[in-house]
């Protein structure tokens, strides 16, 4: 059993606020951290963030000060304050996850080694393995465009979450309601799925089936 932490160690003693370490504009690194977010909850664990960080807190955090909750009232920090809402409530309701955190069976990569394009996708699974969610994350601040996944099942597709839709404060680049696989194969799977992929974004792809 294991943790993935993004806790108060990473935001004192002069290493500034988790938003403060993202590179880019003003709308990257509030996207950067949208993207950070996404990854780790779909990463196989389970996730800590420390106080301030849901809603991009500027400053590092101090322990003789408050949070700097004022924050909340800026469009830009009350879109991630809803994104990591949205991912704490997809985690709960989503068994494929959470349920096989501490077990190998429930991650597969897609492909890892997309080092041109700087993308990684993957698949969590459930208990049962007839949940299957493929996550897909565009570390670059380029829109991908037509770009291509393999998948194990036919059927649609549902995005049931994107980091770049408009009430995240994102840019709308993305696949908005899902997908078709189509039958042809890709990364040694026999169907696929061909997506738009935003800038500094995150996909969760749920498949429903035939």
């Amino acid at each position: 059993n294991f943790m993935l932490p993004l806790s108060h160690d990473e935001v004192v003693h002069g290493k500034g606020s988790l938003l403060s370490k993202m590179p880019g504009d003003e709308w990257q690194k509030f996207a950067n951290l949208r993207l950070l977010y996404g990854y780790m909850y779909g990463m196989p664990g389970k996730k800590l963030l420390f106080m301030g960080a849901e809603f991009g807190q500027a400053d590092e955090w101090r322990h003789d000060g408050s949070l700097q909750w004022h924050l909340t009232e800026h469009p830009r920090h009350s879109a991630l304050q809803r994104w990591v809402a949205a991912l704490n409530a997809a985690y709960v309701r989503e068994p494929a996850l959470h349920q096989m955190d501490c077990d190998g069976r429930g991650f597969e990569w897609i492909d890892a080694n997309d080092t041109r394009s700087s993308v990684l996708s993957f698949l969590r699974r459930d208990h049962s393995h007839a949940e299957l969610i493929a996550l897909v994350c565009n570390f670059t601040p380029i829109p991908r465009h037509e770009y291509r996944i393999g998948v194990p099942q036919a059927g649609y597709w549902r995005v049931i979450l994107n980091s770049d839709a408009a009430e995240y404060d994102g840019s709308g680049h993305s696949s908005h309601g899902g997908v078709q696989a189509d039958p042809e194969p890709f990364h040694g799977r026999p169907y696929s799925l061909k997506l738009t992929l935003a800038p500094l974004g995150i996909l969760l792809l749920k498949s429903e089936g035939r």
